[in-house]
């Protein structure tokens, strides 16, 4: 009786690792879109032109970060300005305030 005690738990056993096994199988299957790439700076919005260029401040750009600017409104915060050329007016996302990209 007790030897088909043992084998009986053996096989619950066996049965219990085998079921857990596909469960795991069975997740790691699943397809889920690939996690976006976080922005480490809010995104400037290209700014409607209503006054001459000369009117509004320079961002300052920061050393060896080739696509952040200081904005000149919220001194130690970068605004993120990749794919904007140079010149161009772009609000500043702390303040709302409009400024060039250097």
């Amino acid at each position: 009786m007790q030897i088909r005690l043992a084998q009986h738990s053996q096989f619950m056993k066996l049965s219990l690792s085998l079921a857990l096994l596909t469960a795991f199988f069975i997740s790691s299957c699943s397809e889920e879109p690939p996690p976006q790439p976080a922005r480490h700076s809010p995104v400037p919005t290209a700014a409607p032109t209503k006054v001459a260029k000369g009117d509004y401040p320079y961002g300052i750009p920061v050393p060896g970060k080739p696509h952040l600017v200081e904005s000149p409104f919220s001194p130690g915060k970068y605004v993120d300005v990749e794919g904007f050329p140079p010149g161009t007016e772009v609000k500043d996302p702390y303040t709302d305030k409009i400024f060039l990209v250097p």
